[in-house]
């Protein structure tokens, strides 16, 4: 996953509900989103489309 995509909205969103849920402290370690897999595949792949849009710009 592009580190750019931490800094896109919607991105931005799914962390900040891993907060509420999860807090910073989880006994997984690394990065835990919580949403369904089928959802994050959508989203880097809507923030992967708007990446390249942009470069067509």
């Amino acid at each position: 996953m592009p580190v750019s995509y931490l800094s896109q909205p919607l991105f931005q969103d799914l962390l900040a509900k891993s907060e509420e849920e999860l807090g910073f402290d989880h006994p997984m370690g690394g990065l835990t989103i919580p949403c369904k897999e089928d959802v994050f595949v959508d989203l880097t792949s809507r923030l992967r489309t708007s990446s390249v849009a942009s470069w067509c710009k």
